[in-house]
């Protein structure tokens, strides 16, 4: 169980950047990196599972299945992943809770949008009342099986910072591990939310969907109470980036070898070949 692992990085004075990891292989590239921690989203799910949208077609299954699979690959280093609106009420989040801990899940992130829910950058979102999300933030604290709780409010684009802040609260109060303020970016906003929940870790994601102004730097952020920077999808884009250019390239010239690429030999160890072999040759005939 590495839910110690992420609550200690939230206790950190420090700031931790999360990638967004979709398969074992980024896992392992993402702990090849040097990173502490991971993030899986909704919204990859979504798109590699179903081919569609961040809309409310995941539910906590497909991304339960998918935590399964990648969780070996990031050897011990905790995953925070997307569990939407929790996929229902209180019952089901738990539910959900639970699920996710058997995967391996060392924390998720629960929103108080409606359900289905909308990716967080579109217009057009809907807020549950604040009491309905603090209930489902108290069930999964208590009977999540000690998985991390990261209490997202979606208020900031809908009612604006003063009712995010407050939601905010409510949902620490709740038991909630930290609060993620969906959209908030900028710094005198995050130290107005730090100054009026004080002790309680800051969440924000640096999605290529949201804002496009410049953000702050790390030491600015952590002054503030953030401790966790989440770039969900930024992997998936350069990957997809990468194979939109090798599908071009086989397409107009027939052949790849002018697309850079990740060394075969270098593919095979990342994926644990050579272990594998090992352990075959060892018990032989």
């Amino acid at each position: 169980m590495t839910a110690p692992a992420l609550r200690a990085l939230l206790a950190s004075e420090q700031l931790t950047h999360l990638p967004g990891v979709y398969d074992a292989p980024t896992a392992a590239l993402a702990v090849r990196a040097g990173h502490r921690a991971a993030h899986l989203s909704g919204a990859a799910c979504a798109a590699l599972d179903l081919g569609l949208p961040d809309l409310g077609y995941v539910h906590g299954t497909h991304l339960a299945a998918r935590a399964a699979r990648l969780v070996p690959a990031l050897r011990g280093a905790p995953l925070l992943a997307d569990a939407d609106t929790g996929y229902g009420d209180a019952l089901q989040a738990v539910w959900t809770a639970r699920a996710y801990t058997a995967a391996g899940v060392s924390g998720l992130h629960l929103e108080d949008q409606v359900q289905p829910k909308r990716c967080g950058h579109l217009a057009g979102k809907e807020l549950v009342p604040a009491a309905t999300a603090a209930r489902k933030v108290r069930a999964v604290a208590a009977e999540g099986h000690g998985i991390v709780v990261v209490a997202r409010t979606d208020a900031y684009t809908v009612t604006g910072l003063d009712d995010a802040i407050d939601r905010a609260a409510r949902y620490a109060a709740a038991g909630a591990d930290a609060v993620f303020l969906e959209g908030v970016t900028a710094l005198d906003d995050l130290a107005r939310a730090h100054a009026a929940l004080p002790g309680v870790p800051l969440v924000v994601n640096r999605s290529e969907a949201g804002s496009t102004t410049a953000w702050p730097g790390d030491h600015e952020l952590a002054a503030v109470g953030v401790r966790l920077v989440l770039h969900p999808v930024a992997p998936l884009l350069a990957a997809l980036d990468a194979a939109s250019r090798a599908y071009a390239a086989i397409g107009a010239h027939g052949t790849a070898d002018g697309v850079p690429r990740m060394a075969w030999a270098d593919f095979t160890a990342l994926v644990g070949q050579d272990e594998a072999l090992e352990l075959d040759a060892r018990y032989a005939g």
